[in-house]
């Protein structure tokens, strides 16, 4: 007799979290509430729309992409440490897949409040949108310390709205935060050289500089010294 197998019946969030006993259930009843406030407070025009917004702006980091090749564009005297900077961002979505692949966390569901945007993945664990806003805006900060405070807020905004959106649990936002900070301190040479960085390339360039002057003077020496010299002639006659 050939066995029916049922469908799965992934388990839905209905009403507020009912907290569970012990420390681990009552972090997750902090972070399911802290969910379910976000997802069903403050959804009014234009608020709603503005969140919508930035996380569309937040997908696959091209607003950090954008912000760094703008940098780019108009600092020539930086410009390579914009570039550097702006591939920080699509490079932490790449490391933050790996280790949604390695969680495999589901997200979240509340059956009368569905999600208000769409992903490519059911993967949740830890925020691609988190991990790269802060990952890019920790690498933009160092090459422009005097923008750090406008990028970090653009990134704690991005943050803000998986939550609110109903796409990720706040736990998926704390860890892409923390993941994020790392990556984008990992590039190095992104600030702005310091005295004694400036002192050991003003050295390291001056004995450059003095090496290829001796190598260019036994250059020249040899090649005069291999230059034939007429032979001499009889003596002139008086």
């Amino acid at each position: 007799m050939r066995r029916v197998r049922l469908p799965i019946v992934r388990r839905r969030t209905v009403g507020p979290p009912i907290r569970k006993p012990g420390l681990i259930g009552f972090v997750g009843w902090l972070d399911q509430s802290a969910l379910w406030l976000l997802r069903t407070r403050g959804h009014r025009e234009p608020v709603e729309s503005a969140m919508r917004t930035l996380g569309v702006a937040g997908e696959w980091a091209a607003i950090w992409v954008t912000i760094g090749l703008a940098g780019a564009a108009s600092d020539p005297r930086r410009r390579s440490r914009w570039l550097a900077a702006t591939g920080v961002g699509p490079a932490a979505i790449g490391v933050n897949y790996a280790v949604k692949v390695v969680v495999g966390r589901d997200r979240p569901l509340i059956e009368e409040h569905p999600p208000l945007a769409r992903a490519p993945s059911k993967l949740s664990f830890p925020s691609a949108h988190a991990t790269s806003s802060v990952a890019a805006a920790t690498a933009l900060g160092r090459v422009a310390p005097e923008r750090r405070g406008l990028v970090y807020f653009l990134a704690a905004a991005i943050c803000l709205t998986r939550p609110y959106l109903g796409m990720h649990y706040p736990s998926d936002v704390i860890a892409g935060v923390f993941l994020g900070a790392l990556l984008g301190r990992a590039i190095p040479r992104l600030e702005e050289p310091g005295i004694e960085e400036r002192l050991i390339d003003l050295v390291a360039s001056g004995a450059k500089r003095q090496h290829e002057a001796s190598v260019n003077g036994a250059r020249d020496r040899g090649a005069e010294a291999q230059v034939p010299r007429p032979a001499a002639g009889p003596p002139a006659s008086q």
